[in-house]
């Protein structure tokens, strides 16, 4: 059940109320007795929560930049290690020969 705000014109008094969608707004203040108004709010904020959504799901792009030069060194041990994937297409090359 959502959360509604009222403010009074007539003496400033502002409160909330926990009501039902379907509940009659509330027409008199309970400080002063004369006619008071729903008010419009934002809300509150949206949060998702469980397996699968993070804040980190969605980085700025300063971030991204940034983790991409964090992987640029683990990606010249890559190299060091594209030695095995050179020796993988001479393997598949073997195996060509081989069909």
């Amino acid at each position: 059940m959502p959360t509604y705000q009222y403010r009074c014109p007539s003496c400033g008094h502002c409160f909330e109320q926990f009501q039902s969608i379907t509940d009659d707004p509330i027409m008199v203040c309970p400080a002063c007795g004369k006619e008071t108004h729903r008010i419009i709010s934002g809300g509150s904020g949206f949060l998702l929560r469980g397996h699968g959504f993070y804040a980190t799901d969605y980085r700025s792009k300063q971030y991204e930049k940034d983790a991409a030069k964090d992987k640029v060194p683990s990606s010249s041990s890559s190299t060091d290690g594209s030695s095995p994937k050179s020796s993988s297409p001479s393997a598949t090359g073997s195996s060509s020969s081989k069909v």
